[in-house]
């Protein structure tokens, strides 16, 4: 048994592992010492449970009390904590309280559900509408109609086959004949495409292969987190990551519980944070896994001006209809009424039924008399209208759902009096029309389909239609106004500092859809949009077999950020592009003649001859795209938070989507080059001074002096380290460099950490400062 590690420890940087069939816990291991030698503290693990077979990700689990037997399993497991320990390492576990994997055939719990129906003791454990579908759970499975699959169902004993599906049989129905014997189950098997409509059960956004889990019952809790817990409590883990909790009916009382019960463990949360909006402080967390800290280290390297000349190119390229890629705002209104009226069309109507039914049933006559389609109409016009991913329980319900919003929901309606269908709808959101269980299921289950309308609506499909700056369409960015102002990076970090000190940092993860390295060279088109219009110029001049002027922009800009690269992946990740944007072609409404031109457009064109020219300006703008990659590595190492290193992100990585972004990588990467060194040289600094960095440290922004100081961003830890680097490069270069801006630091003799014999005091010269590397990192040695 690995020992007890009794005290919770908060790591100082973690390095995230995606684990699979092809790399089990033994090729972790493996990795463990060219690991502990970089600087982290932690193995940050994905998920670690029993998946589906074959799983690359391990999200679908289907066994909470075992661990993954194609990764090595519990043995495996804790030899690799083992390992961990022998070299100074822990781990950190990434779950998923959400969902489980729709696979009858795997997840034993969901077989007994469809056996046994909801007096199985397992009903209670998944987000089933019995009162729909006859109090028949949807299957929605099937290629085609069931009348044309008749001849691929087929009973073997207690079983039903269909393909590689399995479903139990309901005990006493296996002679039946074949339609009596299906009409005699829990569940229909269906063809697929009922899923937008018909579907009764929560499922992960719009994923039917994965079904919600009801971890708001204490004894569903305790059964898919036993084996977890008792990892963290043995030692083998010593915190955690949560999946998506804003996919739980209530994260506020999930979050406690699991406070609880892990004794208070390092705990970051999957929360995606809209501009604006802060981490709920009643949450006992150390925060969130960091994309909102990517959001402002991506956005400190973009030049707002310059954002502003390329979206005006972008507008004169590509033409975009306003609410089709035009404007961000109206983009992501657009997608999100077609989100509410396709591929969340169920939910919604789940939705609807429950607050109907509230109506209808209602103490007070002023919520009676509302037909449905006035409801429904009210909850898409408020839901659309959500700026953030969800209210909470222990938030201001108000604050989300808005009076401005209301007011311009009741201009849906033609008569007044039917649009008074809004207040009931928001009065029961904020809890004034009722308490009982009820009410709370309702406010429960519109927070849920807010949450995965924005996720659907925003990331999944605007980021894929708004595309003037690619780097700016990132889980947690503002694609409408990505800069950020050195003073409102220093203003979030001081925060930070001050409120979530343990928090997780990131720039790159297994979800971004451009790796940091890519989105580092995206940005220096900030500071070159008329040259970026001049290259496509030459490179469309004739306007030959283009598809579609947006999905032009935006793979031009993708071999740009990407670079020389195996035509494969490009291609992987347009054709994904194209289907997410769902301008003309989808994943459910596939168009062959429009996806075979925009293949025959890559390959003739971003990856052809034309290409180059493309790449060459890559070369050409070769040192200021460094700068952005090592700014964006040393700033997110040192900032307030905990830093996730993603795998092979320790050297230069370039990756678009997954599954690109999950190629399996060297440990170490073949040349890891400057930013190797730069990221080595701060891990093992934040592991040799964990105090100037935790809990108790402090962040003070230091202002530069002189002609180029905008473009020189530093600031102290605790007084005893430095961290400065170059801002849009570029526009500095332009202006005449450095000349005479001077750094003013702190009392004492600082040396450069990656040469420490350069040392600096006083008024350093910035020039001399970033004579070696474009950033600097000092130690104060006197």
């Amino acid at each position: 048994m690995t020992p007890e590690r009794p005290d919770p420890v908060v790591p100082t940087a973690t390095y995230r592992l995606q684990l699979q069939p092809d790399f089990p816990f033994e090729a972790a291991s493996r990795a463990v010492p060219y690991l502990a030698a970089l600087g982290v503290s932690h193995l940050h693990l994905s998920p670690v449970l029993e998946a589906v077979p074959g799983s690359a990700h391990g999200y679908d689990v289907v066994d909470h009390a075992r661990v993954r037997g194609e990764l090595g399993g519990e043995e495996g497991l804790r030899l690799l904590a083992r390992t961990a320990r022998e070299h100074g390492l822990g781990l950190i576990a990434d779950i998923v309280p959400n969902h489980m994997a729709m696979a009858p055939r795997h997840n034993r719990a969901l077989w007994e559900v469809l056996r046994e129906g909801p007096k199985s003791p397992y009903a209670r454990w998944f987000d089933i509408d019995w009162e729909a579908q006859g109090g028949r759970l949807l299957l929605p499975v099937l290629g085609h109609p069931v009348g044309a699959e008749l001849d691929a169902l087929a009973v073997d004993g207690d079983v039903l086959r269909y393909y590689d599906h399995e479903f139990p049989l309901r005990e006493g129905t296996e002679e039946l004949p074949l339609p009596q014997l299906l009409d005699a189950q829990w569940y229909r098997p269906v063809w697929w495409r009922l899923a937008r409509t018909e579907l009764n059960y929560r499922r992960f956004f719009s994923i039917s292969e994965l079904i919600g889990v009801r971890v708001e019952d204490p004894e569903v809790f305790e059964a898919t987190h036993a084996k977890i817990l008792q990892l963290l409590h043995e030692g083998v883990f010593d915190g955690l990551r949560i999946d998506h909790p804003d996919g739980l009916a209530d994260p506020d009382a999930y979050l406690r519980r699991l406070h609880e019960a892990t004794g208070g463990r390092w705990t970051v949360v999957e929360k995606i944070l809209s501009d604006g909006e802060h981490l709920p402080a009643s949450w006992p967390v150390a925060g969130t896994t960091g994309y909102d800290a990517l959001r402002h280290v991506d956005g400190l390297f973009t030049d707002p001006a310059g954002y502003g000349e390329l979206l005006g190119q972008y507008r004169r390229f590509a033409a975009p209809q306003t609410d089709r890629g035009g404007q961000w705002e109206a983009t992501v209104r657009r997608a999100a009424y077609k989100v509410l009226t396709h591929e969340l069309a169920a939910e919604v109507e789940r939705l609807t039924r429950v607050a109907s039914r509230l109506c209808d049933t209602s103490p007070d006559p002023a919520l009676r008399d509302r037909a449905p389609w006035a409801l429904r109409t009210a909850l898409q016009e408020l839901l659309v209208r959500l700026e953030v991913y969800r209210p909470y329980e222990s938030g201001d319900a108000a604050a989300v759902v808005t009076e401005e919003a209301a007011a311009e929901s009741r201009q849906a309606y033609v008569v007044p009096e039917e649009a008074g269908a809004v207040d009931v709808v928001r009065d029961l959101v904020l809890g004034r029309a009722g308490d009982g269980p009820g009410h709370a299921e309702f406010r429960a289950r519109f927070a849920q389909t807010a949450s995965a309308l924005r996720a659907k609506s925003v990331e999944d499909t605007a980021f894929y239609r708004y595309v003037p700056l690619l780097s700016a369409t990132e889980v947690g960015g503002n694609p409408g106004s990505p800069a950020v102002s050195a003073e409102e990076f220093h203003a979030y970090c001081a925060r930070v500092q001050r409120d979530w000190p343990a928090t997780g940092t990131v720039a790159s993860t297994h979800d971004t859809k451009r790796s940091a390295d890519v989105r580092a060279a995206l940005a220096v088109l900030t500071e070159s949009p008329q040259r970026w219009a001049d290259v496509l110029a030459e490179v469309t001049r004739t306007g030959e077999g283009v598809p579609d002027a947006q999905l032009a922009w935006a793979a031009w800009q993708t071999v740009f950020g990407l670079g020389a690269a195996d035509a494969d992946r490009v291609q992987g990740a347009l054709l994904k592009h194209v289907r997410e944007a769902g301008l003309y072609t989808s994943w459910t409404e596939q168009e062959p003649p429009y996806e075979d031109a925009v293949a025959a457009f890559v390959a003739a064109g971003p990856c052809g001859g034309p290409g180059r020219h493309v790449t060459d300006f890559r070369a050409a703008l070769e040192p200021h795209i460094r700068a952005n990659v090592l700014g964006t590595a040393l700033v997110q190492l040192t900032m307030p938070g905990v830093p996730d290193l993603y795998q092979g992100t320790e050297g230069e990585y370039r990756a678009l989507v997954d599954p690109d972004n999950r190629r399996s990588v060297s440990f170490p990467p073949e040349d890891p080059g400057d930013k190797g060194a730069v990221t080595a040289a701060a891990l093992r600094l934040r592991r040799r001074r964990a105090d100037v960095f935790g809990d108790s440290a402090t962040y003070a922004p230091l202002a530069a002096e002189g002609p180029g100081a905008a473009h020189c961003v530093a600031f102290v830890r605790s007084g005893e380290v430095v961290t400065a680097v170059t801002r849009l490069s570029l526009r500095l270069a332009e202006a005449g460099g450095w000349r005479d801006t001077l750094l003013p630091l702190p009392p004492g003799r600082w040396a450069d950490v990656l040469a420490p014999e350069r040392e600096f005091s006083g008024h350093a010269r910035v020039d001399e400062l970033f004579e070696r590397l474009p950033v600097a990192l000092l130690e104060r040695v006197g």
